[in-house]
Parts: structure tokens; C-alpha cells; sequence
């Protein structure tokens, strides 16, 4: 027991500052403390990273089909073959690649199912196999509560608030005395002993990793702690959460928008009661000529709920090819409503709608998912790294 509390402490080296000293001590003691959950985060996350690769190529027989026909049913012709089936068309998904099917929502006997659709033959291919989407569902759940409900999610929490230290103390603890010990913490000894080789490993992949570690922690605290998203959305520019009931009284409030754009659709609800519904082929005719580029286009119909036509389309063509959606709105009859580029929306307002795929690594794609597995990959790596130099340490003291 002496041992093992000699372990956990030293005394300050010489010509060691105070600030590196405590955080030699934050960085061990947090780190033993939080080992184990930051491992299942990460891991959870390497696993939960290709999840719409692995359910695509798990359902590969309905997600790719040949297009070797030039002719593609249209979303009206595709609605009419529904409807004589008893099928009420909900929404579309249309992809941007000839070679990919369309995904429908449709209600039958007033349940909401969905299937994939090949466009060429207009064969209903069936729904997705659900084998892969429930082991998905687990890995989710364990990412975000440990399977453990809400407690679980404040254990995650505090494990998740505790890397960032750890993230942060252990920068300061790689910066280098001097400018020519820089190369030594920007490289690994791999010829040397394996404990000199382990802490290499550590050091350094911490740092290349340590940006995107800790982006990718912070967005998962802003879904965990609603003071966090408090934070971040402040700090972006935008309005306190806790603030925003005070401000009702002025005429631009969020409040005050949401209530008009409420008794604006309801007012279509009643009016338009009657009226004919525009067809999907003209609304998304219509769509296009607001948002004039081809992309994943999802276009959802009026329902109890919303009675507007919604299309959103995935704009991919910026610097860095990062999916950003803009959205249209008509109502029942094909009258522009609202038009929303995520161009055009505040920083808060950006980073809000795009925290998921921030935080998955989908916001670019293939490729950005590929990196967020491999600095995920190296997350789960550090807490094993870090506990083998403590049980150096603890052996030899033994």
C-alpha cells in the first residue's frame, strides 16, 4: 500500500516549475481515474466510425443496383405505384450517384416503414437488414451512457471532462525546455527499450492527436452537459439558453420567430385544407431553381405535423468538401415558403446543426471518417500507454 501511494506521488524535481509539477500530478492521477472510460469511448467510437459504410455494404444486394437503363421513374410515378398498393409516400431519399438506390418512406395500414428502390426497374427492394443496425445501437449506447441509462451518461461525462484535462496538462507537460529537445518529442525511439518506446508512444501521439482528441471530446460534452452547449453556443455568438425566456420582448427574438412561423403553418392547415397538393415532380423542380446544384437530395411531404413540402439538399461544393445542407420549404400547393443556406446562418446557428457530424467525423466523408478512426484509434491507445509507464514506475519502486 506504501508502494502503490509512492507511485501516485513524487517530489518536485529540480529546476522543475510548479505548473509542470501539478500537472504531472493532475495528468496521473486523472488519467488512472478515467483510463477506463476514455478506452470504451474511443474504442465505441472506432467501432461506431463506419457505421453507414457497414450497414450500406451489409445491405449492398439493395443499396447498389446496375443503371443501365436510361429510363428513371419519376417521384410522382413512384407515388402513384405506391398509392395503388395501399401505400401512402411520405418522403424520398435521392442520392447524387447513378448507382445507388432511392430510399422511401412510405405509411401502410398507418405504420411508418421505409424500403430501398431501384428507380430503373421500380422493384421495391425491401427494407434494411436489421442485424447491423442493432449492433450499431449497442456500440451507440455504450459511446453515450455505458448501457447504464442516465448514470452511466454522468459517469461518460465526468471520464469525458476529465480527458480534456488530461489532454490539456498533457501539452504542457510535452513542450520542451528548450527549442533542440523539440525534435525528441516529435519523434519515437523505436530501437530503444520498450518502456522508452511506450513513453514515446504516449508523448507524441498525444500531441499529433491532441487537437482533434479534444475537438472531438468537446462536441460530445455539448450532447452530454446542457451547460456546454450553453457555452459553446455563447461563445459562437449566439444567445444563452437560460437568457433567451427573458428576451421575449424583443421583436427578433427566437421565441417570437418560432410562434409566427407556428400560426403561419396552421393558418396553411386550415386554408389549403381543401386544396390540391403540388406535385413532387414540381416541387422539386421548384427546389431547384432555388438551390441550382446537384446533390443527395431528401424531399419530405406535408403530414399532420408539417404541412409544407421539405427538401433538403447536401451541398458539398466548398474548399474542403464538407456536407452542408441547405433547406426549402413550399406549402401544400407549391408556394415558396422559407429558403435556409447554411451559408447564410450564424456561426452558432452552423455549428448546431452540424454538432453530429462533427462529432462522428461524417461531415466530409470517407475521408474524414478515416481520420477520426485513426486519432480515435489512437485515443484508445493513450490510456494504455499511460497506465504502462505508471506500472513501470509502480514495479520498479516495488
Amino acid at each position: 500500500m506504501k508502494t502503490l501511494f509512492k507511485s501516485l506521488y513524487r517530489k518536485r524535481r529540480k529546476n522543475e516549475s510548479v505548473i509542470k509539477y501539478i500537472m504531472w500530478i493532475i495528468h496521473l492521477w486523472l488519467g488512472l481515474l478515467s483510463s477506463i472510460v476514455v478506452f470504451v469511448m474511443c474504442l465505441s467510437g472506432c467501432l461506431y466510425s463506419f457505421k453507414n459504410q457497414i450497414i450500406d455494404f451489409s445491405n449492398r444486394d439493395k443499396v447498389y443496383i446496375s443503371s443501365t437503363s436510361r429510363q428513371v421513374r419519376t417521384p410522382d410515378q413512384i407515388q402513384t405505384e405506391f398509392f395503388k398498393q395501399g401505400k401512402v409516400v411520405t418522403s424520398l431519399l435521392i442520392p447524387d450517384d447513378t448507382g445507388r438506390s432511392y430510399v422511401i418512406g412510405y405509411k401502410e395500414n398507418n405504420v411508418d416503414k421505409s424500403t430501398y428502390y431501384n428507380q430503373y426497374t421500380g422493384q421495391a427492394l425491401g427494407q434494411a437488414d436489421v442485424g447491423s443496425g442493432k449492433f450499431f445501437d449497442v456500440v451507440l449506447d455504450i459511446h453515450r451512457n455505458l448501457m447504464m441509462g442516465n448514470v452511466g451518461r454522468q459517469i461518460l461525462g465526468a471520464g469525458v471532462l476529465m480527458f480534456c484535462v488530461l489532454l490539456i496538462s498533457g501539452l504542457i507537460l510535452w513542450l520542451p525546455k528548450k527549442l533542440k529537445f523539440l525534435k525528441q518529442g516529435l519523434t519515437v525511439m523505436f530501437k530503444a527499450k520498450f518502456q522508452r518506446v511506450n513513453y514515446d508512444l504516449h508523448n507524441t501521439l498525444g500531441f499529433y492527436t491532441f487537437l482533434m482528441l479534444f475537438f472531438i471530446a468537446v462536441t460530445g460534452l455539448y450532447v452530454t452537459y446542457p451547460w456546454v452547449k450553453n457555452g459553446l453556443i455563447v461563445s459562437l455568438g449566439g444567445t444563452s439558453i437560460d437568457n433567451i425566456s427573458k428576451d421575449t420582448d424583443s421583436g427578433d427574438d427566437a421565441f417570437g420567430g418560432l410562434l409566427e412561423d407556428m400560426l403561419e403553418k396552421q393558418n396553411e392547415k386550415k386554408n389549403l385544407k381543401d386544396s390540391e397538393s403540388a406535385s413532387i415532380d414540381k416541387i422539386l423542380k421548384l427546389a431547384d431553381q432555388h438551390l441550382p446544384y446537384r446533390a443527395v437530395t431528401s424531399i419530405e411531404l406535408p403530414n399532420k405535423d408539417n404541412p409544407r413540402y421539405v427538401v433538403i439538399k447536401t451541398n458539398t461544393q466548398n474548399l474542403l468538401g464538407m456536407m452542408l445542407p441547405d433547406e426549402v420549404t413550399f406549402d401544400k400547393t407549391g408556394v415558396f415558403k422559407t429558403k435556409e443556406l447554411f451559408s447564410n446562418k450564424p456561426l452558432n446557428k452552423q455549428f448546431t446543426s452540424l454538432a453530429k457530424p462533427l462529432h462522428t467525423g461524417e461531415i466530409m466523408g470517407l475521408p474524414s471518417i478515416i481520420l477520426y478512426f485513426i486519432v480515435s484509434l489512437i485515443g484508445c491507445s493513450l490510456p494504455i500507454t499511460g497506465f504502462l509507464i505508471w506500472w513501470h514506475r509502480f514495479r520498479k519502486m516495488k
